[in-house]
């Protein structure tokens, strides 16, 4: 693995994986602007902006973007979350100079032409509507927004129906302007080729970037409390938080191995216990999603409205449990999973490409993944117990909750059993 890193003249960073044995090559415009950096009547419009990218520029159709990358076999694509947006493509080594071309050209030369805005909005509010029509979709949203409320980190990324219906093309044009530019960005290419070769392009591609950084967003705090929705369906979708941990945070790796004991897995003690020995659910999983300054550790399941008053206390044991109770056989699989899955997505151009960019997004820096595994392999059961007891200790529990809820015991009771 060789990681070469260059900054241009205008402040945009240009990294590269090269893997001279594989055929392809990925290539991503990272952006370091996500829902978080919006304000209540912009909710939405980060996401807005990665539609309309490709819907035109000043020398090619919504049509033509489509086409020039499938004619050669590729595929490209973008998305949006809350820390950042992304727009990538995969592509044979040899067209690698063509996905720099669209990239940029969307990046720069987009036209967000009126028809096209009245067509997109319809269809961000499809999205909009599935997300609600789907109700393992909705409570994240729920959770988020009890986790933290009136902030722009708890608003949900799609935005709202309304909002959506009211953005302009002005609003894409300013957004764009304040955003996007050259020092909060980066290009990645992950694959067969060449670094020296693949700065040129980017630069000759990339030069109308501007360099000033507006960099404004709102600081995450966490807060807790709940969100529920009560809808006659068949299951019962329920989410439990606490107050998570950013990537820069002593207790990262101990936190990743706690999540895959707890809840990563079918050895794991949420799938065993609750799934295996009592029934109570089809899915249960936990997770950690961390931000530049916080984040979240939560449980899902999904389960049915006459067993969710058994199910919760049940999660509330496991959890104490965790506190007290680690073995170190459960630490050294949970740690050869973790392990597993890193070098697995080593594996995969487009993979390799997301970790690059996320890491320049998050730390400015390229971590080795030897350094990964190092401080993966220095967990032990007492720093995943040490962790299980901070979350408990310092958090107010969140919950998200959507369908029949009338067997959903009232929150207060339910943060007791944390």
């Amino acid at each position: 693995m060789t990681i070469e890193v260059t900054t241009l003249d205008n402040g945009l960073k240009v990294i590269s994986d090269r893997l001279p044995h594989v055929e392809t090559v990925s290539v991503g415009t990272w952006v370091d602007v996500g829902s978080r950096f919006e304000s209540a009547a912009e909710n939405g419009l980060s996401h807005m902006l990665e539609h309309m990218a490709f819907k035109g520029t000043q020398k090619r159709t919504a049509l033509d973007i489509a086409e020039e990358i499938e004619n050669v076999g590729g595929y490209l694509n973008a998305y949006t979350s809350r820390e950042h947006t992304t727009y990538y493509a995969r592509l044979l080594k040899d067209d690698l100079e063509l996905g720099i071309d669209v990239l940029s050209d969307i990046l720069q030369n987009s036209t967000f032409n009126q028809e096209e805005l009245e067509r997109e909005r319809g269809v961000i509010i499809q999205e909009i509507g599935q997300a609600e029509d789907t109700p393992d979709d909705v409570v994240f949203d729920l959770l988020q927004t009890a986790a933290y409320p009136d902030q722009s980190m708890g608003r949900p990324i799609l935005g709202t129906c309304d909002l959506v219906n009211a953005f302009s093309r002005e609003d894409l044009n300013n957004y764009m302007a304040d955003h996007y530019k050259a020092e909060q960005m980066a290009v990645v290419g992950a694959g067969n080729l060449d670094h020296d070769l693949f700065v040129r392009m980017v630069e000759d591609h990339f030069s109308g970037l501007e360099l000033k950084r507006d960099h404004k967003k709102e600081t995450a705090k966490y807060q807790g409390g709940e969100s529920r929705i009560n809808r006659d369906l068949e299951q019962v979708n329920l989410l439990l938080g606490f107050d998570g941990i950013a990537f820069d945070d002593d207790d990262y790796y101990s936190a990743q191995v706690m999540t895959m004991i707890f809840g990563g897995g079918m050895s794991s003690r949420l799938f065993q216990e609750i799934r295996e020995k009592r029934g109570l659910v089809y899915s249960i999983y936990s997770y950690m999603i961390s931000y530049v300054d916080g984040g979240t550790f939560a449980i899902h399941a999904g389960t049915g409205p006459d067993q969710v008053r058994e199910l919760v206390p049940v999660v509330g044991e496991q959890m104490q449990k965790m506190a007290f109770n680690v073995s170190e056989q459960e630490v050294s699989r949970a740690v050869a999973q973790i392990k597993a899955g890193i070098l697995m997505s080593m594996e995969n151009t487009t993979s390799r490409m997301e970790q690059l960019g996320r890491q320049q997004m998050i730390f400015g820096r390229h971590i080795p993944r030897e350094e990964i595994i190092a401080k993966i392999d220095q967990v032990d059961a007492t720093a995943v117990m040490n962790f299980s007891k901070r979350l408990l200790e310092n958090s107010n529990l969140s919950l998200g909750a959507i369908g029949p809820l009338g067997m959903l015991d009232q929150y207060d009771k339910i943060a007791d059993l944390f």
